[in-house]
Parts: structure tokens; sequence; C-alpha cells
């Protein structure tokens, strides 16, 4: 029976386990969206998983929706990221970073020279984020003209190019919760009647477009893609969920990307069906009603729901969570409150087993 402290190779990369930290924004980065000695620090001290995707990277400066997230859209940013895969590598660890497009969460005060957030239409999010001047109410975003989505898809693809200089392993294309790519293919926010928009072949179109583009510039086997379908993260919401999702892994499987990453809202059965049609490794952060992925979730490796299960809480606070996972335990409790922003504290400070 397969486990998930079993190798497994993804996109050409053998990993020494099945065990993935996903992706968590934690807001750290220095001015110009650079990458710190600390950052480099908090990864390497995770090296133990399989596999890690960093926090969400802008791919474009237009694309940044918060305070203080790395980019990977200037020479400089490269060589700040180049110390963080240098010190995972060094510890035997292999990591992808995560191309991130917020769209229409975020506000012009995060964006320089007069630049407002863009989206596939122009709908603004409920609620507010939070900035240096404190909470801003979201505001209605500039929609796209054609060449700017050819553009941004270009965007991404660049931003690919700078990962593998930087030293990654390879990218994971973030088309989840709400951000650019899931507001293409969501109802709610793409109200597009061009051939971005309206049909769900329409409305897959971005993704798919990016996930082509990104896979010709480095590699479908350094390109991976997340996707939560049916999630309601940021104000999103899909009426025809099952056709939309089941029609973009269709027209990306044949790239042979080295992962299908799914974020699962609660719907096991879709879950079931997209592994299907993704002949890849199969990546699940499980939905869990509530509480954090946890050890009894090792088991959807075992019973073949997924090939490699993602942690998030749980990485943050266990640098060396693989080992205590079988251990069964006993695990760090996250401190919330040091989630985004800050220094050493809740970020590389937690202790190991043997601190």
């Amino acid at each position: 029976m397969t486990s998930a402290f079993d190798q497994i190779t993804v996109g050409g990369n053998q990993l020494a386990n099945r065990i993935v930290m996903a992706p968590m924004t934690r807001s750290r980065a220095a001015d110009g969206g650079l990458v710190t000695e600390l950052t480099a620090e908090y990864y390497a001290q995770r090296a133990s998983a399989g596999l890690i995707v960093t926090e969400g990277v802008q791919p474009s400066v237009v694309g940044q929706g918060y305070p203080f997230t790395p980019g990977l859209h200037s020479a400089e940013q490269v060589v700040a990221w180049r110390k963080v895969t240098d010190a995972v590598h060094a510890e035997g660890g292999r990591i992808f970073a995560q191309l991130m497009h917020t769209g229409r969460i975020g506000h012009p005060v995060l964006l320089p020279d007069g630049l407002v957030p863009v989206a596939p239409s122009p709908v603004a999010a409920e609620g507010q984020v939070f900035t240096a001047e404190g909470p801003k109410d979201y505001i209605a975003p500039r929609e796209m003209t054609e060449d700017e989505i050819r553009q941004t898809v270009a965007d991404f693809a660049s931003a690919a190019r700078n990962a593998v200089e930087a030293g990654f392993d390879g990218v994971e294309l973030h088309g989840a919760n709400g951000y650019l790519i899931q507001q293409f293919l969501a109802t709610n926010t793409n109200l597009r009647t061009d051939g971005w928009g309206g049909s769900i072949e329409g409305r897959i179109r971005f993704a798919v477009e990016v996930a082509e583009a990104v896979a010709a510039e480095i590699g479908a086997e350094r390109t991976g893609i997340r996707l939560s379908p049916g999630g309601t993260i940021n104000g999103i919401h899909e009426t025809d969920t099952r056709p939309t999702y089941e029609a973009l892994v269709a027209r990306i499987a044949p790239l042979g990307l080295a992962y299908l990453h799914i974020m699962e809202p609660g719907d096991r059965e879709l879950t079931v069906a997209l592994r299907k049609l993704f002949e890849g490794p199969f990546i699940l952060n499980p939905f869990t009603e509530g509480r954090p992925t946890g050890p009894e979730d090792l088991a959807l490796v075992e019973d073949g729901t997924a090939d490699l299960v993602s942690f998030g809480g749980l990485f943050l606070a266990n640098p060396d969570l693989p080992r205590r996972l079988a251990a069964g335990g006993p695990f760090n409790t996250p401190d919330r409150s040091t989630y985004y922003g800050g220094d050493a504290k809740g970020y590389t400070d937690y202790p190991t087993l043997e601190g």
C-alpha cells in the first residue's frame, strides 16, 4: 500500500515524500517585493517537505494585491529569491514558486504610478483589503482590454522564466481563491462577451492560455496549477462549477503538467472526477470542515484519493512536519496573530522536535 512517506516523481523531481507545504501568504517581503534572509531561513527550515510551494508571488507590478508580498518580475527579485532556493536545495528540498495575480483583489494605494487593479470585468469585490494606510474598501477594477489580457499571459510566462533563473524547480499557477485566473472562470466576475467570456469555453480560455504559455516557456514538467472548484473566497460565485472545471482540466491535461493541485471546498465527488481527467500527479488540500489538514488526512494517499496531500497551518507551525506526522505528533499550534507581517516571531521561531 502506498503511503504519504513513500517517494514520488513530480515534474522530473524525485520527492522524498508525498507531504506538500501549501502556499501561504506571510507578507514579510521588503521594499521592492524582495524576499529576505529571514525568508530563506523560513523555507529552509521546512525543506523536509516532499515539495514546498511558496507564498503567492506577483508576476507583474499590477498583479500585487497585498502589502509586503514578493514578486518575480525584476532582476533584483530574481537575485533575492536565489538565496531562498539555494538554502532549500542545500537542505535537500524541492521548491516551486506560486505565481499569483490578484486581479480585482487589491487597491490603488498598493500600486505605483497611478495603476489600479484590473480584472475580466469591472465588478468590485465586497469587503476591505489591508494597506499601510489601514483597511480600504475594494474598488471596481478596470476591465482588461484584449491586448492587456495577452500581455498578462506573457507576464506569467516571463515570471516563470524568472523563477527558473532564480533556481526554483518549477512554478504553480494560482487559479484558486478568487484571484485573477478564477475571476475569469467565475460567472459573477466575468461578464465579458468577447472570446474570454460568456460560454464555458470562453471563461476557461485565460487559464488555458496561461498554462500553455508557461509550459512553452519553461516546460510542462515545471508547471503546476492550483484550482478551488466551487470556492467562494474573495466573493467568487460559480453557477456551473462541475462542467467548467471538467472542461478546464480536460483542456490542460494533454499538456503534461507537473501536477494538478486542488483546494477542495467540499465536493469530494468533483475532486474524484477531476483526478480521473488528469493523468499526472494529483495534490489535494482536502476539505476538513473547519479544522486544519492533519495527520488523519494522510489516509487520502493510502486510499488513492490523491498522490500527495498539502498542509497549510500545520506546516506553518511545525517546520519538521513530516517527522512529526510519522511520529504521530506532538504538533505546535499556529499563532494566528503572527500570520501576516512582522519579524521572526511566528515565522522562524517555531521549535522542532529537537528544539
